[in-house]
């Protein structure tokens, strides 16, 4: 546990730098565009090539890549492992410039076919084809989706380089990328939409831009350590290549299997960007917020333990499979229930605290907060998934979680077509709460009757103690919060900043302390660490 802790620890510190400035990236939107229709028409055009991202750098590239890397690298030497790394990159490139061209071309021919012309003396001049159903709102969405779909190029480049160093032990440079696509869009913003013309609907363009130029960026930085690794680009043929034909293979069925919940968002928002033009941008800001947990736990360990049950998995080693897989559902766990019950309890002030300025109105606060508040029941099943998807891959089993999703899928829309015109923002996350939970039940029983036991009778035994303090820090929390906004309200900054973290770190410190007394291991493994660092420090001083 102590080196799932640290290696995991210091992936979600690279991560916790990503989410921040994540989060800093959502302020200034907010302040720039609110969640206007202008924003909306953003979010959802910038959805399609960030799915690819999500699909991809945290999914089902390197959820199929890296089990192949490293059965290669131990059964044929680095040779053949580079090899396949350089046939992976070279039919990457093929089919994404073929994929980006084809969507240009589309996009632009949808375009024209679309657009209308004046006479001087005020009549419309239609194209010869024209397509009546592009209004105002969806010709701006397909004019910032045409100007973004490159970044599949080099987003799908920066993933196969993070699956190499995942598989090369490397976690933190990796994670890393991500900080530099926040910077670069946060300075979209400030520095290029001024130049864009005068009005939001011209200098949104900018941030387009911002997202090429950051996507270039996360593939650049990785590339300094990959050729320390040793790896050298040379063209290998895709066609026919077998570990190409078996990457695909699996590929495939993992894009549906490890990233259902990202495949239905894009679903979803297609339709509620018709149903109501605040609702993607809302429902986009609510999600960034319950990502921030779910990146810094979730992600963090599924990215660890890929890697790390592949491993157990090529020496059949599953007694240890089980018990490092019934770990990391522990860790994750312990630190997901308490950010989720403070999700639910804290949303509005913390919305308020975030976003709540510029042309971020107290509206959008109501909006965005009765999303969060509804997502957020649903962080744990979220990060659940991830994880036990990752066991399936590394197990060599795609197919399983696809299956699983596929019904998930087909939950999920049916709930949130039927709860998104009445509940807006809120029925689109408790539409996905509930999928997100059914995804990770049904995934739990497949993966039992694949291993035959999962033993997770200690699991379930620390379940019982993590509800009890997460009941206890949920009721501080809500007292606490009660009495500020009786009493004290949040009038300025510091008086927002007291409501939101005056019962946040109360009710951590009352989680902790009813963990600690009920034995939970987390909680005591964690004094542990804090104990060793700082004897490390204390050595190193002496020495010096």
């Amino acid at each position: 546990m102590s080196r799932m802790l640290r290696a995991s620890g210091l992936l979600g510190l690279a991560t916790l730098g990503s989410r921040v400035l994540g989060l800093v990236r959502e302020q200034v939107y907010a302040h720039f565009m609110g969640d206007t229709p202008v924003a909306s028409a953003f979010k959802l055009a910038f959805q399609i090539p960030n799915l690819f991202r999500r699909l991809l750098g945290e999914g089902a590239l390197t959820a199929a890549f890296i089990p192949i890397f490293k059965r290669k690298e131990t059964t044929e030497g680095e040779a053949a492992m580079w090899q396949a790394a350089n046939a992976t990159a070279s039919g990457l490139v093929i089919v994404t410039t073929a994929l980006v061209g084809l969507a240009v071309v589309g996009l632009s021919v949808v375009l024209a076919a679309g657009q209308v012309g004046w006479t001087q003396d005020g009549q419309p001049v239609f194209p010869p084809f024209p397509i009546p159903l592009l209004s105002e709102h969806t010709v701006l969405v397909l004019r910032l989706l045409r100007l973004m779909f490159p970044y599949l190029i080099l987003v799908c480049l920066a993933a196969l380089c993070m699956g190499i160093l995942n598989a090369r032990g490397y976690f933190f440079i990796p994670a890393m990328g991500a900080t530099l696509l926040n910077v670069v869009m946060i300075a979209s913003v400030l520095l290029l939409a001024p130049r864009f013309g005068e009005t939001l609907e011209t200098q949104v363009f900018a941030l387009g831009v911002g997202v090429l130029v950051a996507g270039f960026a996360q593939f650049a930085f990785q590339v300094p350590t990959l050729l320390r690794q040793g790896f050298r680009y040379r063209w290998v043929a895709p066609w026919g290549n077998p570990t190409l034909r078996e990457l695909v293979r699996k590929m495939i069925p993992a894009t549906i299997g490890v990233a259902a919940f990202q495949v239905n968002v894009l679903l979803i928002m297609v339709v509620s960007y018709w149903v109501d033009k605040h609702v993607v941008a809302s429902f986009d800001y609510a999600v960034r917020l319950m990502e921030f947990p779910q990146g810094i736990v979730g992600i963090s360990l599924a990215t660890y333990l890929l890697p790390t049950l592949s491993g157990l998995a090529a020496e059949k080693n599953y007694g240890e499979f089980r018990a490092t897989l019934r770990q990391g559902l522990g860790y994750m766990l312990y630190l997901n229930l308490l950010a989720s019950v403070l999700l639910m309890i804290l949303a509005e002030p913390m919305v308020r605290l975030l976003f709540e300025r510029g042309a971020f109105s107290m509206a959008s606060t109501q909006r965005t907060s009765s999303a969060l508040l509804c997502l957020a029941p649903g962080l744990v099943a979220f990060s659940g998934v991830n994880l036990l998807a990752r066991a399936f891959y590394a197990l060599g089993d795609t197919k399983t979680p696809m299956r699983v999703s596929v019904f998930c899928l087909a939950a999920n829309l049916f709930l949130s077509l039927w709860l998104v015109g009445p509940l807006r923002q809120a029925g689109l996350g408790a539409a996905n709460s509930l999928t997100a939970a059914l995804n990770c039940w049904l995934l739990g029983r497949a993966l039992r009757r694949k291993l035959k036991t999962l033993e997770l009778g200690e699991l379930r035994a620390k379940l019982v103690s993590l509800l009890g303090a997460t009941v206890v820090a949920g009721g501080v929390a809500w007292g606490l919060l009660w009495l500020w906004q009786a009493r004290l309200g949040h009038g300025t900054l510091l008086l927002k900043l007291g409501e939101v973290f005056v019962p946040a770190l109360a009710a951590a410190l009352a989680y902790w302390g009813v963990t600690l007394w009920l034995r939970v291991p987390e909680a005591s493994e964690a004094i542990r660490m804090l104990r060793r660092r700082a004897q490390r420090g204390e050595g190193g001083g002496e020495a010096s």
